[in-house]
């Protein structure tokens, strides 16, 4: 039998996060910062309408983990079609003619040019692009400005004066990423999430050095070469920490149906027989009570019998 902990994404207000925090499987909670508060716009100036959050979620009695977005490429403000432009979360640099992916790698444009934090399309995705959403630009002259965005260190702010010290920090690709978490909070206990090429690259330099791994598969896979790449990936990143976590696209069968998918539970069968044992279920699928207990209920019953 296979022992394994899940780490849950909570909704900040959700009515059944006791409940989900009481689950024998449960090793922790993850508070994805993009998710609207309360009186928090984004930036440090309102970090402290953070502070009641953090506490609440902090007296559940399980770890809380709050996931920055670091260096990772979002959607600020909406694109309704047709559009030609979207604007990034950081300036960026990048050889233009390129392509920008959107939905997971499953829709992508030709961008055209680069105006600072600006990208500018030569068709778009037929539908609306949300804030927050992710872009991943897939080619080796993409420079970030920045790491730490605004409401990345208003979290940071808002950590060290309510006492949590736990972060995710998307993106991380060299080693001053860590050391600008730490910059700021110090007593940081840091998982880097590891999510793209240049990650990969920083996990055979640096291995756990700055931190526990997690593979984020949502953003790595499409990242990667070639899809089928993504299984040597996750293989490099549970050879260099035991400890790793495995996060993105897991059993979201569950976030619409009652029954899993045959493809899902085989998915979680093979996560295990890699040697994984910390899963991280996101958002999708743990914005309801019932699916995210029936994930949580499954990964149970999938171990027991790898």
């Amino acid at each position: 039998m296979t022992a394994a902990s899940v780490i849950v994404t909570l909704p900040p207000y959700a009515d059944f996060a006791v409940e989900v925090a009481r689950h024998p499987s449960v090793a922790g909670l993850r508070l994805n910062t993009v998710m609207p508060i309360r009186g928090f716009d984004g930036t440090p100036a309102t970090s402290r309408a953070l502070d009641p959050l953090l506490s609440r979620l902090s007296d559940l009695g399980v770890p809380l983990w709050v996931d920055l977005k670091g260096r990772q490429l979002r959607v600020v403000g909406g694109a309704v079609p047709p559009f030609t432009e979207v604007r990034l979360s950081h300036r960026i640099r990048v050889n233009a003619p390129c392509d920008a992916y959107f939905d997971d790698g499953r829709e992508h444009a030709r961008v055209l040019a680069v105006d600072g934090d600006r990208l500018i399309l030569a068709d778009s995705p037929r539908r609306y692009v949300g804030p927050g959403e992710s872009v991943n630009i897939v080619d080796p002259s993409l420079e970030i400005e920045g790491a730490l965005t605004p409401a990345d260190l208003a979290y940071l702010e808002a950590m060290g004066r309510v006492g949590p010290s736990r972060v995710m920090l998307s993106f991380v690709e060299q080693a001053r990423d860590a050391a600008e978490v730490r910059a700021v909070l110090p007593s940081a206990e840091l998982v880097c999430k590891i999510e793209s090429q240049r990650g990969l690259d920083y996990v055979a330099a640096h291995g756990a050095t700055h931190g526990r791994l997690m593979a984020a598969r949502g953003d790595l896979y499409v990242e990667v070469a070639k899809p089928h790449q993504v299984i040597a990936a996750l293989r490099a990143i549970i050879a260099a920490d035991p400890q790793a976590i495995v996060a993105s696209r897991l059993l979201p069968s569950l976030a619409r149906h009652t029954v899993p998918s045959s493809s899902d539970v085989s998915d979680v069968a093979f996560l295990l027989g890699l040697g994984y044992r910390t899963l991280m279920l996101g958002d999708e699928v743990c914005l309801r009570r019932d699916s995210v207990l029936a994930a949580l209920n499954l990964i149970d019953a999938i171990a027991s019998e790898v």
